[in-house]
């Protein structure tokens, strides 16, 4: 598949912290339902499409969970996903002024990362269309090497829990007793899952195309960090997309199985260096950079007899950058890849300071970070200094906070959403269909996701 779905679902972790002496207090599940509130009506559990065809729902845990539209495009993937950044904080300062309206004063801070304070884990998950002839052990054995060691550019990067008293020296090796490159990575128990909560796997066999089962199946990714780097969501999800193109094609002839690849992941997620090799099947041992190299080298010679595009092209040379980047010294990624970029600024701060790896103030800025409402974000800081690589401007990323991709079936759930809405229509909606109410109970199906329009649907719609 040339053309193909993305899709994007990120659990935020969320607090409320009152404010200093206030005695009343909220629970996170009353938290969520402030947030929500804005937008679902008469609704008990919130679940709720918007008009940029994205879904905005509480998850398991007391998540607020965003799912980004169809996309086609990765870019435009990108920014769909920091549109959700956008949306979540908007419906955040909403819900602080609707709390201080009933005696509740504080603050509510959003987390798009993956870990809590007390260790636990919440995810990340990607989505991508797939053909559906293909065999699924064949799948997963081609890309559970690229998945284990894709961290090395996707990583968001964290302080672990239980670490070596760190000695204070600046080396390479000091820094992989301290930092991680995964959040997910310790998570993941088993190379394939049915699961997504308890025994993780690396691939996930949740198939729930909502299209025609006959053609596609729908790739669910567990594996990955929550990125607030634009450059690594692009490249995490176009060179995944490269990947998939040339298992589809039964390109890939070269042997990448690892020995061991839950014991990989961690092993990689545990050196910083990214040099640390681990064992393939084969008895040959390979760093993780060295494996991505195979990967791209493997996807240069399938571009040379298969069709391109400008994204496929712009993914391909930040591929390479990066890779040569992190042969070098994974450092000069400070601009690009969430795990570096965070790691600089934790020790800059810790050097001036004065600070110890365990202090408070460091597991504080380590969460900053992660903090998706500009005024409290480390990130956004940052990106307003002009520090970080952008993939999409910001009005790229407002017109997507309301505005549905034109090229595939969100597009025409997005009008449908903005007419009901508007109060012209009663109707409900899910991936896969619509449901108008009146005057008559008719349900519409839509089986092909590239397909920007509902046929007798959209006649209908568009003259109310």
């Amino acid at each position: 598949m040339q053309r193909r779905i993305y899709g994007l679902e990120t659990e935020f972790g969320i607090i409320w912290t009152p404010d200093e002496g206030r005695a009343k207090r909220l629970t996170v599940q009353n938290t969520v339902m402030y947030l929500f509130r804005e937008i679902v009506a008469g609704r008990n559990y919130p679940d709720v499409f918007l008009e940029n065809g994205a879904r905005f729902y509480q998850d398991i845990g007391c998540h607020p969970e965003y799912a980004t539209p169809e996309c086609d495009d990765v870019a435009e993937l990108v920014a769909h996903d920091k549109a959700g950044e956008r949306i979540i904080t908007r419906l955040a300062s909403t819900a602080e002024r609707r709390m201080r309206n009933d005696g509740f004063r504080g603050k509510i801070s959003i987390f798009k990362n993956n870990l809590d304070t007390s260790g636990n884990t919440y995810g990340c998950h990607e989505n991508y269309l797939m053909e559906r002839h293909i065999n699924f052990r064949q799948l997963a054995a081609q890309l559970i090497p690229f998945f284990v060691t894709r961290q090395i550019f996707a990583g968001a990067g964290k302080i672990k829990l239980n670490y070596r008293q760190f000695t204070g020296k600046s080396s390479a090796r000091a820094l992989s007793e301290i930092y991680a490159i995964s959040q997910r990575a310790e998570h993941i128990r088993e190379e394939i899952s049915i699961a997504t909560t308890t025994a993780r796997g690396i691939i996930n066999t949740r198939d729930e195309p909502h299209a025609d089962r006959e053609k596609y199946r729908r790739l669910h990714v567990i594996v990955g960090d929550s990125n607030m780097s634009e450059f690594s969501t692009f490249l995490k999800v176009g060179t995944t997309g490269i990947v998939l193109r040339m298992i589809e094609d039964n390109f890939i002839r070269k042997p990448f199985t690892l020995r061991k690849p839950v014991e990989a992941i961690r092993q990689i997620s545990d050196d910083t260096t990214c040099t640390r090799q681990v064992e393939m099947e084969n008895g040959k041992r390979l760093s993780a950079v060295e494996l991505q190299w195979e990967y791209l080298e493997c996807a240069k010679r399938y571009l040379e007899q298969a069709d391109s595009d400008p994204t496929t092209e712009q993914v391909m040379a930040r591929w390479e950058y990066v890779l040569t980047c992190l042969e070098k010294d994974p450092m000069q990624l400070e601009r690009e890849v969430d795990w570096v970029i965070k790691w600089k600024w934790l020790q800059t701060y810790a050097a001036k300071r004065s600070l110890k790896w365990h202090s408070p103030e460091i597991r504080l800025l380590d969460l900053k970070y992660h903090n998706v409402r500009p005024e409290s974000s480390l990130y956004y800081t940052l990106e307003d200094r002009d520090e970080l690589e952008r993939i999409v401007d910001n009005e790229q990323i407002r017109h997507a906070e309301h505005y549905p991709p034109k090229g595939t079936r969100a597009k025409f759930r997005g009008k449908f959403i903005k007419k009901i809405n508007e109060g012209k229509m009663l109707g409900g909606v899910n991936w896969s269909y619509i449901h108008i109410y009146e005057p008559h109970q008719i349900l519409y199906l839509s089986e092909d996701p590239f397909k920007p329009e509902f046929d007798e649907a959209s006649r209908m719609v568009y003259s109310i």
